[in-house]
């Protein structure tokens, strides 16, 4: 029962994640002291109303070469999704801000109808860019209601007006590449999608499939549309189940991914999916434990340019450590390196993926809780250091004007600059005061 509590309050990504009443807080895992936090200049980007803009984005920012930054808003925009499970008004949005001199210029480009056109609803994943401009995403809900109301999700494609527009509020179009069912296929898509080489695209689904514990899908171009193969359905055994994050591909063509639930322990996994000539062959590279290695685990995984894996862990033993962690290539297999541990979160440590800049510093977003040491959420980098990591606070968020609760990892420009998203914060009259969040950007001084 309580897992299944957890998996949905992971499903539905609100401000109060499953998490225990924190303790008092003693050592660190690593031996390497954390600094304190650096001066940073910090701006809020935008504020959502949970009007035509959207509210309460649920995942972060993709950025294109341009350094424009594209995004989705959970809530909000011009669809109405009130009655289709939900009182909370709009179906959710994809967004663009742009650079226009010193400032930045937001314009929403599609608002989710929801139920009636079955286009989907409520997205949580982050946009993907394809060559030619066109965005590539997946709801949580919406699609066909006659599978599982309120829908069991969508992955869709929004392309550019083909005439050039005057209008800010130009509305992209919006192409349902598929629309799951449930079973066998899943349902709740969530995180990242992948491109393989010819274009065709990777997902998980964090429910459904033929066990309902979830799935990875490809969706691939056939005859003007698109077709949809299950390449894994989790059993919720040694593998794991319940993937939130989507996956990523190695060097050698294999997908990795993380699940929340399953493994050996029931703590999760690091999973890899091998292609072999009867289909892809799942297995677990590492089972959380509830020790110090971490537990709880959304967020995705990076890779280094050695082929080495980062990951992080919402919580862990003792005293809510969340673990930033190195899955390095060892003999032919894994091994395990805790690289850093983050006291005191119970449950509220990072929900997204790590960004890895290219001097090798890791950055991150602690998510946030009210009685935790990071109430409203917070930015931070990890800096090799003498055999070890040393942690730098780079922002705490206050739940006021700057926003609260970052769900999700950041991104980087060329100069250094980071820009991300927090669900909650910004707008005190938004979504019944919790704040309906905002896009930021961390400048280093």
């Amino acid at each position: 029962m309580v897992r299944r509590l957890r998996r949905e309050l992971y499903r539905l990504g609100g401000v109060d994640l499953w998490m225990a009443t924190a303790a008092s807080a003693i050592a660190v895992l690593m031996i390497v002291a954390a600094s304190e936090a650096q001066a940073q200049t910090f701006q809020v980007l935008h504020t959502f109303t949970n009007g035509d803009d959207g509210g309460s984005p649920a995942v972060g920012l993709t950025m294109d070469r341009a350094g424009n930054l594209y995004g989705t808003a959970q809530y909000g925009g011009t669809g109405n999704c009130t009655g289709g499970g939900s009182n909370i008004p709009g179906c959710g949005t994809v967004f663009k801000l742009s650079h226009r001199g010193s400032g930045w210029t937001f314009t929403p480009l599609y608002s989710f109808q929801g139920w009636n056109p079955r286009d989907g609803a409520y997205p949580k994943s982050r946009v993907t860019i394809a060559s030619d401009g066109s965005l590539y995403g997946a709801t949580l809900f919406g699609g066909l209601l006659e599978e599982c109301f309120p829908g069991c999700g969508t992955v869709y494609r929004l392309q550019p007006p083909a005439s050039i527009c005057n209008s800010v509020s130009c509305q992209w179009k919006e192409t349902v590449l598929y629309r799951f069912t449930a079973s066998p296929d899943g349902n709740d898509p969530t995180g990242d999608l992948t491109f393989d080489a010819s274009g065709n695209i990777y997902g998980t689904t964090f429910n459904g499939g033929g066990y309902s514990n979830g799935t990875v899908y490809e969706i691939s171009p056939s005859g003007g549309g698109w077709n949809e193969s299950i390449l894994y359905n989790f059993t919720g055994g040694l593998v794991g189940a319940a993937p939130n994050s989507g996956v990523i591909f190695d060097a050698s063509g294999n997908l990795d991914g993380t699940a929340t639930e399953g493994g050996e322990n029931d703590f999760g996994t690091v999973f890899q999916l091998t292609p072999s000539s009867s289909g892809w062959i799942g297995n677990a590279l590492w089972d959380f434990s509830e020790n110090q290695d971490g537990y709880e685990i959304t967020a995705g995984l990076i890779l280094d340019s050695a082929g080495n894996l980062y990951g992080a862990t919402a919580d862990g033993y003792p005293n809510g450590q969340a673990v930033v962690f190195e899955l390095a290539r060892s003999g032919g297999g894994w091994s395990y390196l805790p690289l850093y541990g983050i006291e005191g979160l119970y449950g509220a440590g990072p929900q997204g993926k790590l960004l890895m800049d290219s001097a090798g510093n890791l950055y991150g977003t602690v998510y946030g809780g009210y009685e935790t040491m990071s109430p409203h959420g917070s930015v931070f980098k990890l800096t090799p250091s003498a055999g070890g990591w040393t942690y730098t606070d780079l922002y705490d968020f206050t739940g006021g004007s700057d926003g609260a609760y970052p769900y999700d990892g950041l991104v980087m420009d060329a100069d250094g600059n980071l820009y991300g998203t927090t669900s909650g914060g910004g707008n005190p009259g938004c979504l019944y005061g919790d704040g309906c969040g905002v896009v930021f950007e961390i400048t280093p001084n």
